[in-house]
């Protein structure tokens, strides 16, 4: 049996689950990881030096908070992805290992501590993504765009990255985070849209891409960016059709990685996808146009996020040079 990670309610002074909504859900059993899924675990200096930068500047970070395989090479590069507005959730997603429940209130200082840490760690490009906040009236919309200019005033050479919330039934809500001018726009579509209601029961598929969609509509020469989960049952004709959508909406980067079970309480992996897959996916996604694709098992949204945008950059140049 596998143990679930708790928290201590310390206003009630007993344990809360990490995930309380999935607790009356059926155990399913982890499947045993394939040998190009397994990675080592993060001990080097560098990962210990980005560890207390972030602790330091009281920062959460998604590398924690989603478990992500990849936390011991990004943190060896000092590459972290910022994760604000808190650690608490209020969607319940049942891919997803950060912890839900009602979120407190916004750090109005969280900006400038971010900006801070980007300039301290020197970073040439940095990713910030977010909780969903349904809690609030714009979605947290205002804070996002605080996040992006503390930094540009911190560190007015590092390129920026957004991974949003989906701004659901937050009406103006997209617009105040375009005009904060990120470097690249990314909102991920996570799955296809037959698998929603089970795997992303909050959010809106339509929605979703219609949020990529008017990005380039509020400002067309933004970078949009959106990935996809496999290994959740989808079949390979929705993972062709979700990047058609894709390129209707104008997105330009688009990542696909393997789905990995948090806890044995999240959605079950229906299969591990070969890497060969992957390399079919990226050959796909490369014919509909895509500018950058990345397609692998390990593959997540921010991972080589750095090195992708300086590419994502070359090819858009290099289309633009032989239109």
């Amino acid at each position: 049996m596998g143990a679930m990670a708790t928290l201590i309610d310390i206003g009630n002074a007993r344990e809360r689950p990490r995930h309380p909504e999935k607790q009356a859900r059926p155990e399913s059993e982890i499947l045993r990881k394939p040998a190009w899924i397994r990675v080592k675990a993060p001990m080097s200096k560098g990962y210990q030096e980005t560890r207390a930068i972030v602790r330091a500047k009281n920062l959460t970070t998604v590398c924690e908070e989603a478990a992500c395989p990849n936390i011991g090479e990004c943190w060896e590069q000092n590459h972290a992805t910022m994760m604000i507005m808190g650690d608490t959730c209020t969607r319940a997603c049942a891919f997803c290992n950060v912890k839900t429940g009602l979120p407190g209130a916004l750090d109005p200082e969280e900006p400038r501590h971010v900006g801070e840490a980007v300039a301290e760690m020197g970073l040439s490009h940095v990713v910030i993504t977010s909780v969903d906040r349904d809690d609030l009236t714009d979605g947290g919309a205002k804070h996002f765009a605080d996040v992006v200019l503390a930094i540009r005033q911190s560190a007015p050479q590092t390129t920026i990255e957004i991974l949003t919330p989906d701004f659901l039934r937050k009406d103006g809500a997209a617009e105040i985070v375009i005009d904060s001018k990120p470097d690249v726009f990314n909102h991920n579509l996570e799955t296809v849209p037959r698998l929603y209601l089970s795997i992303r029961p909050g959010a809106r598929y339509f929605h979703s891409l219609r949020l990529l969609e008017r990005v380039k509509e509020r400002d067309p020469q933004m970078f949009t960016k959106s990935g996809i989960m496999v290994g959740l049952g989808e079949t390979r004709e929705e993972v062709m059709q979700i990047m058609d959508d894709m390129r209707v909406a104008g997105v330009d980067f688009i990542t696909i990685g393997q789905y990995l079970q948090p806890t044995r309480k999240h959605a079950p992996i229906d299969r591990f996808v070969h890497p060969d897959e992957f390399k079919a996916y990226e050959t796909m996604a490369r014919a509909k146009g895509f500018l950058m694709v990345s397609s692998a098992p390990l593959t997540r949204s921010s991972h080589h996020a750095g090195e992708d945008f300086a590419r994502l950059k070359a090819a858009r140049n290099k289309k633009i040079g032989n239109a």
